[in-house]
């Protein structure tokens, strides 16, 4: 069999649950190994902007997103502490990590090097490891404090992804907004995808441009 491709998946307490739950749902139908952590302030934005409380309890919590979103994959649940999992160690992290959405306290504290908690950590174990670190910010306006410490994580070899929908593809729904987003990112991962067309090979039109 092969082996299934590895990834880490953090969702931290920014506004933008759709962007992780549709994010989570491509990963696992893509057939990833997905090591997911979820800050506390996660479940709570998630209940407010789903309506539907996230389970706290590991075990609970994967059973709701199976349902919820797919039965491919393979997803495993780590603790904000749990400093046994593959995530906290050079030597087993997955070399991809992305944390969609980031808020702007997780952005600082992975700008600065702590390692307070496992997100944290991760996010840092990967960048030392020369792997690929992905932060999707959601917040309006930013300080020269956001600002900078982006600046420090660019500099540093990270990913800044916004949460900036375009309107070139014309979006007609809320999950199109998402979807653009989440296309964005998954092509920074070097993941394929096709929730939207290159530019200049579709779009509205859904004709190629000369």
């Amino acid at each position: 069999m092969t082996q299934r491709q590895r990834i880490t998946l953090g969702i931290t307490g920014a506004s933008g649950t759709p962007y992780a739950e549709r994010l989570l749902q491509c990963l696992l139908d893509a057939d990833f190994e997905v090591h997911l952590l979820v800050s506390k302030a996660a479940l709570m934005v998630a209940a407010i902007e789903t309506g539907t409380p996230w389970p706290a309890q590991h075990e609970k919590l994967h059973d709701y997103l199976r349902d919820r979103l797919s039965q491919k994959g393979e997803l495993i649940i780590a603790g904000r502490e749990d400093w046994m999992s593959p995530v906290a160690s050079g030597s087993g992290a997955p070399e991809t990590m992305i944390i969609c959405p980031c808020s702007t306290g997780t952005l600082a504290s992975v700008a600065t090097g702590q390692c307070d908690n496992l997100i944290e950590r991760g996010a840092d174990v990967v960048m030392k490891e020369g792997g690929t670190l992905i932060l999707v910010p959601r917040e309006t306006p930013y300080s020269e404090i956001h600002l900078r410490n982006m600046l420090t994580l660019k500099q540093a070899g990270a990913h800044i992804i916004p949460a900036s929908p375009g309107f070139y593809n014309r979006p007609e729904t809320v999950a199109d907004m998402v979807d653009f987003v989440v296309a964005r990112v998954l092509k920074t991962a070097r993941i394929p995808q096709d929730l939207l067309p290159p530019w200049g090979y579709g779009g509205a039109s859904g004709q190629a441009t000369d």
